[in-house]
């Protein structure tokens, strides 16, 4: 079994600042790629932030510059910082972890339950 669980999430005013994190835990061989994912009320879900094992990073061009995502690999643990937040910035933020359980094992993805981001005044 493998969990994700988010935490950081709430309410918080136009440009104010949220830290969210998302630890792995259960049977973990090693963890690739690492993730946000957000989705508003009406939209799809779309990529936010991703992190690669070695440390690589890509991100929304909405997030570029106001968000960073960083990881602590010994911890199975993934962050999201996210700065100068916006209304639009407001959705149900999802992690997602492409792990592997076993050395003879690929990949597979998980996915969290989600941790609320409301941006308002």
């Amino acid at each position: 079994q493998v969990q994700l669980v988010e935490s950081g999430g709430g309410l918080v005013q136009p440009g104010g600042s949220l830290r969210l994190s998302c630890t792995a835990s259960g049977s973990i061989f090693t963890i690739n790629n690492m993730g946000w994912y957000r989705q508003a009320p009406g939209k799809q879900r779309e990529l936010v932030a991703a992190a690669t094992s070695d440390g690589s990073t890509n991100y929304a061009d909405s997030v570029k510059g106001r968000f960073t995502i960083s990881r602590d690999n010994a911890k199975n643990t993934v962050y999201l910082q996210m700065n100068s937040l916006k209304p639009e910035d407001t959705a149900v933020y999802y992690c997602n972890a492409d792990i592997r359980r076993t050395p003879w094992s690929g990949g597979m993805d998980y996915w969290g339950k989600g941790t609320l981001v409301t941006v308002s005044s």
